[in-house]
């Protein structure tokens, strides 16, 4: 059964009973145009959910050569990296990036999604996979491609035009739990990420708790907080206020782990003498702390270059790439140890 066509300007403008010239003005120069009417087209191109396109697709190319992403922040460096590689893997194809962020939020993300497709991108870079399936019928219906980084599942949504790169949250989170208990810890708590509308953070969450319980923990201790160090700091704080001290403390993120350092640090307790703190991601940062943190592994560079390589081939109409689950791993640094008894 062949799709219905998307709707055009003509449509919009028959339904609200306007020429295409004001449909074109309400969209492009709002502000010439009287406010029940653009109320009156607004409203045509809400019930028709029509989407302005500025690209170069009529072109004989048929390619804005251009890319979009969307990243959850700009304020740390985990994504940085795996862009800067992402980004020059492009430029070789002569292809330019639009980078926007959402700052965690589905409603930004979203509008974000959205207005980079009417900018005409050839393709789209998504972190995770937790957003409304309506964004996925959305680039279905408009034949984009995009490649879904940082998460990795036996099942991606829409794989007709998507594909995915990234890494097990889990089972990475578990490994490294499973270091801490082999170091000889058993009090362990958690300073999580916010896991809603974060698949990768509820995934390391569940490593978490998966690994807990199996040495017998029935309720694991662990407390969400923004990727922020200030607010790693707090958490922490009130963490130790209300539950006591662990000998352990695993950190979903770098960023985590080096304010729940300094904390303790401000508190008196000796790292990793007092407490073991661990990380996860292996950015700059956890290598310069002191003491610098033992901490996972994310082959960032690697997530880039590769999702870049499926992209550009979704883009190009090339044999598809299969889904790519990369590997993580454990480096040792100075801020854990066994517990003192």
């Amino acid at each position: 059964m062949s799709k219905p066509p998307l709707p055009k300007l003509e449509d919009v403008a028959r339904l609200a009973g306007v020429s295409t010239a004001t449909v074109s003005r309400c969209l492009n120069q709002p502000n010439q145009v009287v406010e029940a009417t653009r109320k009156r087209v607004q409203k045509a191109v809400d019930e028709l959910g029509y989407m302005p396109n500025f690209n170069a697709r009529s072109l004989a190319a048929k390619r804005s050569k251009i890319v979009g992403a969307v990243i959850p922040t700009m304020e740390n460096a985990i994504f940085a990296r795996a862009l800067q590689v992402f980004q020059e893997r492009l430029s070789d194809e002569d292809f330019d990036l639009l980078v926007a962020s959402s700052s965690y939020k589905a409603d930004v993300e979203e509008k974000q999604i959205r207005s980079l497709v009417s900018r005409g991108v050839d393709g789209l870079l998504l972190i995770g996979t937790k957003r409304d399936p309506k964004i996925y019928e959305f680039l279905q219906e408009r034949e984009i491609p995009f490649v879904i980084a940082w998460s990795f599942y036996d099942k991606l949504p829409a794989p007709n035009y998507g594909q995915m790169v990234g890494f097990d949250n889990k089972k990475a989170m578990a490994s490294i739990v499973q270091h801490v208990i082999d170091k000889g810890h058993r009090k362990i708590f958690m300073l999580a990420g916010i896991a809603d509308n974060n698949d990768r953070a509820m995934s390391r969450i569940e490593g978490f708790t998966s690994k807990m319980m199996e040495i017998g923990v029935e309720d694991p201790t662990y407390i969400q907080c923004e990727y922020d160090i200030d607010k790693a700091r707090k958490a922490f704080a009130g963490m130790r206020q209300s539950l006591g001290t662990p000998t352990a403390l695993i950190c979903a993120n770098d960023v985590l782990a080096v304010g729940a350092v300094l904390e303790a640090q401000s508190q008196g307790l000796k790292v990793p003498d007092d407490i073991s703190i661990t990380g996860f991601d292996d950015i700059e940062i956890a290598s310069i702390i002191s003491p610098p943190l033992t901490t996972v592994h994310v082959p960032h560079g690697l997530l880039g270059l590769h999702s870049a390589n499926t992209l550009l081939a979704k883009i190009n109409d090339e044999p598809s790439i299969a889904d790519m689950e990369l590997g993580t791993r454990i480096v040792e640094r100075q801020s854990l140890s066994a517990p003192n008894t």
